[in-house]
């Protein structure tokens, strides 16, 4: 898994913008979570690359993804942006590397 920390709200218009040549993916992820862990413990034996949220240390963040891709806050979660709108958004147990993949092709 190659991850690069979302730490700063000015990276959500990075995000959106590079969505119109990739599709972004947006993992939040709930350090206090055990069901966090686990889905954070199988995205780690893939081979995509994803945006990290720590939604702990970066609520705010978390909360202006939900409003600016239109999706209910979850933990954890897992939301593709493709062409600045989400078209995917999945959590707790039901993320899965494979079925996220399928998304990308």
């Amino acid at each position: 898994m190659n991850w690069t920390p979302l730490n700063d709200m000015n990276q959500l218009e990075a995000i959106k913008n590079a969505s119109f040549e990739t599709p972004q993916i947006i993992f939040k992820h709930s350090t206090r979570c055990n069901v966090s862990a686990d889905a954070f413990r199988l995205m780690e034996t893939s081979d995509l690359s994803a945006w990290y949220l720590d939604l702990l240390a970066f609520r705010a963040i978390s909360n202006q993804i939900a409003e600016d891709f239109e999706v209910k806050h979850q933990s954890p979660q897992i939301i593709i942006i493709k062409n600045g709108k989400a078209i995917y958004n999945e959590s707790h147990w039901r993320i899965k590397p494979e079925v996220i993949k399928n998304y990308l092709a």
